[in-house]
């Protein structure tokens, strides 16, 4: 069981919406970090450690800078997150370039950086040496196991993937790489999100190390570190258990010494990519209810919308929600919640047991502090919200500024149309 907490109360909840009115993602910095070095202890009995935050599941400079200074580096797929990572003061090896489909421009901005490439496709060596001149000295190539690994709901087959190198192209990757005078090699892979089952992420290490041992055999290659990705789970819901950190770390540790080890890889470093985990148990969205509807069945309206929070609406994702003042109350009505976008799916929860809700109750969405925010956009002309960061001192900064209609028509030239003649 997981007990979903939030770390205000009603009255200091009302008296932060007056400053910053709802809705509005807010983030603990004190749980962040407690969880950030949780994960280092449980991984530091293993070679050179590393933890590449996912920017992707919440890219703000202000996270980023936190998780930075706790030693994580970036994962980052994209121009804007590259930006990001060097606007903190992260470069180099700290920094871990996967992208697909990639465009010219990100190669040469990954490579102005130091960044690690890790390849999504063999024919992306020759797009790297065409946009950059050369090859890097450091590679890596992502893993596409295909039939032979089972994916989940978010991902799907990895055979349907559109990630990652086969099989027989990662022998023949390698292989070219070394030809090509790459001198460092990694290995990736990232086959599932949002998994909570240790077993399967442990079975992921383990394909990995075995596959590294085979690349050694096969083209004498041997990997300097092997990165397993993301992928692991928070309990969106609160009879899910959390991933036990210290289970997946040992389980490691002995896949190192039954399998690298005697293949002479013994000093591999391991590396992961998790975003999710890192960020999302410790992020809340609180909006407030504002219209009650009773047709076929009884709604609740709220000031946030799917253009806040897209996973319930995208896919039917869980998010557990908190009535604030009536955290005790009897669960004896039934409601839809949901937003104010043209689009049905636009709901927060289906047929939820909930206290009794008013006009005006605020309520709180939890585990949105990984793909909540960032997963934003602006349907029906919606401006996002902002985000707040409660300091470990208590106090709250404001990390992101609300969009207003202003930043929304400022890629519009309202001039030029005064002269356009329809």
């Amino acid at each position: 069981m997981t007990t979903k907490t939030f770390p205000f109360t009603l009255e200091q909840t009302e008296a932060l919406a007056k400053i910053h009115p709802t809705p509005f993602h807010l983030y603990d910095e004190e749980a962040i970090r407690e969880n950030a070095r949780r994960i280092t202890a449980a991984f530091s009995i293993l070679p050179a450690f590393r933890e590449y935050f996912a920017v992707k599941a919440a890219p703000n400079p202000f996270l980023l800078k936190i998780l930075a200074s706790e030693g994580f580096g970036a994962d980052c797929s994209s121009m804007a997150e590259l930006k990001l990572c060097e606007k903190i003061g992260l470069h180099g090896e700290r920094i871990m370039f996967t992208s697909n489909e990639t465009p010219d421009a990100e190669f040469i901005e990954a490579r102005r950086l130091g960044a690690i490439l890790n390849l999504d496709d063999i024919t992306h060596m020759d797009a790297v040496v065409a946009a950059t001149g050369s090859l890097p000295d450091t590679l890596c190539f992502r893993y596409n196991p295909g039939p032979l690994k089972e994916g989940n709901a978010i991902i799907g087959k990895p055979e349907e993937a559109k990630y990652g190198l086969t099989r027989d192209q990662i022998f023949e990757a390698y292989a070219r790489a070394w030809d090509a005078g790459v001198k460092r090699f990694g290995l990736h892979t990232m086959v599932v999100s949002n998994e909570l089952n240790e077993q399967y992420h442990i079975e992921t290490v383990r394909m990995l190390f075995e596959l590294a041992v085979e690349i050694k055999k096969n083209t004498g290659v041997g990997v300097s570190f092997i990165n397993t990705g993301g992928g692991v789970g928070i309990p969106y819901r609160p009879e899910e258990k959390a991933v036990d950190y210290a289970v997946i770390a040992n389980a490691v540790r002995q896949a190192y010494d039954e399998l690298l080890a005697p293949a002479g890889l013994g000093n591999a470093a391991f590396n992961v990519e998790w975003g999710r985990c890192i960020t999302g148990p410790y992020g809340w969205l609180v909006t407030r209810a504002i219209r009650q509807k009773n047709t076929y069945r009884s709604y609740i309206g709220v000031d946030a919308s799917m253009a806040n929070l897209m996973r319930p609406g995208m896919y039917g994702a869980y998010h557990h929600l908190t009535v604030l003042g009536k955290e005790s109350a009897p669960a004896d009505h039934t409601y839809d919640v949901v937003g104010s976008l043209c689009e049905n799916c636009d709901k927060f929860a289906i047929e939820r047991h909930l206290p009794e809700i008013h006009p005006g109750d605020l309520i709180v969405l939890h585990d949105t502090g990984a793909h909540g925010h960032a997963m934003g956009f602006n349907y029906n002309g919606k401006p996002r919200s902002t985000e707040l960061l409660r300091r470990t001192d208590g106090s709250i900064l404001q990390i992101r500024k609300p969009e207003t209609l202003d930043h929304l028509f400022s890629t519009l030239d309202f001039p030029a149309l005064a002269s356009f003649q329809a």
